[in-house]
């Protein structure tokens, strides 16, 4: 159990509170906002998928042909209960100099923050990263028919950009119970310690019910071992070889990225305006918006 000690409220207390919390540790998550989201009233659905369309050929005159049928199948999308809670001595909380009221709230919006970014990193690398989380992209994505290989060599230090088109027949964000994402009151508890010894503290949890829908395999591409080697970083071309991936007439709606790749991006491009400054940062690609996150790793292991 761990919990804030007298040292971190000293330390708060110390601080210069016109300033307030520099919050190093927060991150910018496009995924929440970028990709839509559905509710569900249970925590499970399934959604009826054709997989092949029936075969159509021409025939001669006086000739039959044989009657055909797509094929179909049924995914089951689920959702899997997210509940972090936060403890904290009373008395430990009741020193601090703005009181506890402003310590909870700093508690609160930390826990908020950690759960959004868990979900944006399970979003990509799904049971990789939390086994008892929601499968992620790089386990619903068709791996074979729908990637593009920038060939890193150099292992453990990979990284992805995904390609998405969202929609309830492609990608979406799904929240089950009625779409329950709920940060309980806080409450004063009796708790042990490691010595099962009791103390009074304020405890608060939140709870929510997450998945991931991808209802077409069709719906997403990846360009995967992305590295620092040589040759082997991010490009338009590869970009473009991998817009090339998704049937004709559709488009991805974003191109999501860590921040080492968008800065290989911009490197690749060359500077054509009179002065020679640099190319700007990219904000599309053919077309494409890049969004970049913090939820894509730059140590992939090139096997992922």
């Amino acid at each position: 159990m761990t919990m804030p000690t007298l040292l971190d409220i000293a330390k708060r207390n110390g601080s210069d509170q016109v300033v307030g919390l520099i919050d190093e540790a927060s991150r910018v998550h496009p995924e929440l906002t970028l990709i839509p989201a559905r509710t569900i009233r249970g925590l499970n659905y399934k959604t009826f998928v054709r997989t092949a369309n029936p075969t159509v050929a021409f025939r001669s005159a006086n000739e039959g042909t044989p009657a055909t049928k797509g094929t179909y199948e049924n995914r089951l999308v689920e959702t899997f209960i997210m509940n972090p809670r936060w403890e904290c001595d009373k008395a430990v909380a009741d020193r601090s100099e703005d009181g506890a009221p402003a310590y909870i709230a700093l508690e609160a919006e930390a826990m908020t923050e950690a759960a959004m970014q868990t979900l944006c990193t399970q979003l990509y690398y799904g049971t990789g990263a939390d086994a008892k989380g929601f499968p992620g992209l790089v386990a619903a994505y068709d791996a074979t028919n729908m990637v593009v290989d920038a060939g890193g060599t150099t292992g453990a230090t990979g990284s992805s950009v995904w390609a998405l088109r969202f929609g309830p027949k492609n990608v979406i964000w799904v929240w089950g119970n009625g779409g329950s994402l709920e940060l309980s009151p806080v409450t004063e508890q009796r708790i042990l310690d490691g010595s099962s010894n009791p103390f009074t503290a304020y405890i608060q949890e939140l709870l929510a019910y997450p998945g991931l829908q991808v209802a077409s395999l069709l719906s997403i591409a990846r360009v995967k071992k992305i590295t620092a080697d040589s040759g082997h970083t991010l490009t338009d071309g590869m970009i473009a070889a991998l817009l090339a991936l998704f049937p004709a007439g559709t488009r991805p709606d974003v191109l999501l990225m860590n921040r080492r790749s968008i800065g290989q991006l911009q490197n690749s491009r060359t500077a054509t305006n009179a002065t020679g400054a640099p190319a700007p940062f990219p904000g599309e690609s053919f077309g494409i918006p890049i969004a970049v996150t913090d939820a894509i790793l730059s140590t992939e292991a090139l096997t992922l």
